[in-house]
């Protein structure tokens, strides 16, 4: 057995210590370096994030916000026209008149939209709305020259069809109306769903309202959701204001408990104009109701003087329907805004009188159109022999 050195276990010790320690050594330099490159990776994120921090602090930001509200503005203002003349496009479209060029330009002006061309685009739109204008009064002046010199006249007919010219201070207005008196005549709302409809509702050209009823006169009814209206999708035909119509059935009732909306009511033997439908009873004791707006004349005072809105303000054929006395009349005054039909109307001596729907869903009915026929109707007004 060799004898014990005790010098083997110093060399030992030391040789073991130089071990660990140069372990320890690598170790520490591999967590630093480690440690070196994500403190070197957070300080460039964090240098990055200065760099992003300062360029957005040096931005103008009150400029930014003003550019991007100056295009949302013209984006909606391009929008909201480019619907309105697709409107007028499609109410021609339904009473079959002449369109001019106004459908290429249309395509046109959605194209420029698409490249957010919004000058262009409200250019383009202006030229559609003044190419209809002028249709819409080249039309208005031809049928003025087809109306008899014994038809200048403010005072309605007594009785059947009449085309006459009123006249107010804004000009002379051209009117086809048909007059009746309760004694002789009951009025009544068909309507072509026999119940409330959300969409894809049932329609009917006037024609046929008059003819399934023995009418012998008739006029369009309430708004309505016509197809080809952006507004419309998901609502196709449907109206949302309240009607009873001759089966004593009573439309949109729950919608419109509160509805300020105005309204005519026929039955016992008289026409009566209501400031607002709200709050009625469920009365059927009447023949028939419908609410549309605005109300245009009641206690032989205009009451409507014109609005915001940009239809109600243009020129076109406006049916209305309107009372006076133990007479009621139902008619169009051609080539009016809505206010210009308010003063058409007092001055024919109408103690009351209510907007029906126009565009392209003017339709006036007496021994055949005497309007229209425009597009089918949800619902219509009717003149019946009793």
């Amino acid at each position: 057995m060799p004898k014990f050195q005790w010098w083997w276990v110093v060399v030992g010790t030391i040789t073991l210590g130089l071990v660990v320690a140069g372990y320890g050594v690598y170790h520490f330099w591999r967590v630093s370096k480690t440690l070196g490159n994500e403190k070197n990776a957070v300080v460039a994120e964090l240098v990055g994030s200065k760099v992003a921090f300062l360029e957005l602090k040096n931005q103008d930001q009150y400029i930014v916000n003003q550019e991007l509200k100056k295009r949302i503005v013209a984006t909606e203002k391009a929008y909201v026209e480019a619907m309105g003349v697709y409107e007028l496009i499609i109410d021609r479209q339904a009473q079959r008149k002449s369109m001019g060029d106004a459908e290429k330009q249309f395509a046109m002006a959605l194209n420029q939209l698409s490249k957010q061309e919004y000058e262009k685009v409200l250019e383009t739109l202006n030229g559609i709305r003044t190419q209809l204008n002028a249709l819409q009064n080249k039309e208005a002046q031809a049928g003025v020259v087809a109306v008899p010199p014994s038809a200048v006249t403010n005072e309605p007919p007594g009785s059947g069809y009449r085309v006459q010219l009123v006249k107010i201070d804004a000009g002379d207005f051209r009117v086809g109306i048909v007059a009746a008196d309760y004694g002789s005549t009951r009025v009544i709302v068909d309507t072509a769903s026999a119940g409330d409809c959300a969409d894809n509702c049932p329609v009917l050209p006037l024609a046929d309202y008059v003819a399934r009823n023995g009418a012998y006169a008739g006029i369009t009814g309430s708004y309505f959701c016509a197809v080809g209206y952006e507004k419309c999708v998901g609502k196709t035909n449907s109206f949302d204001l309240l009607v009873m119509n001759k089966d004593k059935v009573y439309f949109n009732w729950d919608n419109n408990v509160y509805s300020t909306n105005p309204g005519v009511i026929f039955g016992g033997g008289s026409v009566q104009f209501v400031g607002s439908v709200g709050g009625r009873s469920r009365d059927t004791g009447i023949d028939s109701m419908l609410s549309n707006f605005p109300l245009l004349v009641s206690g032989g005072n205009v009451v409507f003087g014109g609005d915001d809105d940009p239809k109600k303000g243009s020129k076109s054929n406006r049916p209305f329907v309107a009372g006076k006395g133990n007479m009621v009349y139902i008619g169009v005054v051609f080539n009016a805004t809505v206010a210009e039909t308010a003063r058409v109307l007092q001055a024919m001596g109408m103690d009351g009188a209510l907007n029906l729907d126009a565009g392209g869903s003017t339709a006036l009915w007496h021994g055949g159109y005497k309007a229209g026929p425009g597009r089918g109707l949800p619902n219509a007004i009717l003149f019946v022999k009793r």
